[in-house]
């Protein structure tokens, strides 16, 4: 009985001093802006472009000509910067999903978008979190140094020269010890098709991420922890996570806990000051939300 007493009085007083809130105008259920890519594919649950990876409102824009090359090459002042018409395209991006869409966050559908993360910064004052590696000096908090961090990603080669760039927005360098990082170019069934740009078979790919993670902790007895760079691998991450029963960060991961601090707590605190999601997502097409000119300019066609 008194345990049942200590588990409902933090809902009866939060219900009071719903009360006093429910005359106030509510704000917006909080929501996700994620950039995309000018890459058309049909998306599996897990993977960030498909909306059936959240539990709140997500709201996408694409940018044309912003190809998967053309976002891995544009690292800040050693790479190729993005022409102008296509970075007026990442901007117009970013203005929408802030002002027209009020999202509470904004994300990217590609972990190289964080060479464009300090551009992003300066078109709007909502978080930006580009990649899951935003979330790496959290991971890297929790445990000691001597203790190992992998990082999977799709393409280490391209990942080596945001080093210092990773370092200045994160304050980590994953050249440091500490940090394991894993090359997916060579998982079968899931490096080439990701770097050709085409559809990944989910059911053949899993059990080799899962080896490769399983090599990886073998390896490595000090590993305490994953990061998925790629996001394209978050749809792996349970079944990582089951394998080795080590955490595995990544896009989804990382966007939730941006999202878990900008909605109302239904355990503790005040309450009815936010509108309720009604779990309806917006339907999207690639090239949706962009004008007839901008549309001719997509690479990669509305299917």
């Amino acid at each position: 009985m008194l345990r049942s007493l200590r588990l409902t009085r933090p809902l009866a007083a939060k219900h009071l001093r719903a009360c006093s809130l429910s005359s106030k105008p509510k704000r917006p259920a909080a929501s996700l802006g994620v950039v995309r890519l000018d890459y058309n594919y049909p998306p599996a649950p897990g993977d960030i472009d498909s909306p059936l990876s959240y539990a709140y409102p997500v709201f996408f824009r694409a940018v044309p000509g912003l190809t998967f090359a053309t976002c891995q090459d544009a690292v800040p002042k050693t790479g190729t910067p993005l022409p102008d018409d296509v970075m007026k395209g990442f901007v117009d991006a970013i203005k929408y999903l802030d002002q027209d869409k009020n999202v509470s966050g904004i994300t990217a559908d590609c972990g190289y978008f964080f060479n464009l993360q300090h551009e992003a910064r300066k078109h709007t004052k909502k978080p930006v979190f580009m990649s899951s590696l935003c979330a790496a000096p959290s991971v890297a908090a929790a445990y000691a140094p001597d203790e190992l961090i992998a990082i999977f990603t799709a393409n280490a080669v391209k990942l080596e020269p945001m080093r210092d760039m990773i370092k200045e927005a994160c304050g980590i360098d994953p050249e440091d010890k500490r940090f394991i990082i894993v090359d997916c170019r060579h998982v079968p069934d899931f490096g080439e098709a990701v770097d050709k740009g085409d559809k990944v078979d989910i059911d053949a790919a899993t059990p080799n991420i899962v080896k490769l993670a399983q090599d990886t902790v073998k390896a490595n007895p000090q590993l305490r922890a994953i990061i998925f760079e790629c996001t394209e691998l978050p749809p792996y991450s349970d079944a990582v996570r089951a394998a080795t029963g080590l955490p595995v960060f990544d896009s989804i991961t990382t966007s939730n806990a941006f999202m878990a601090s900008m909605q109302d707590n239904p355990l503790f605190g005040a309450s009815d000051w936010q509108e309720e999601w009604d779990g309806k997502q917006e339907e999207y097409t690639l090239g949706d939300n962009l004008t007839a000119e901008q549309k001719a300019k997509l690479q990669s066609k509305p299917q």
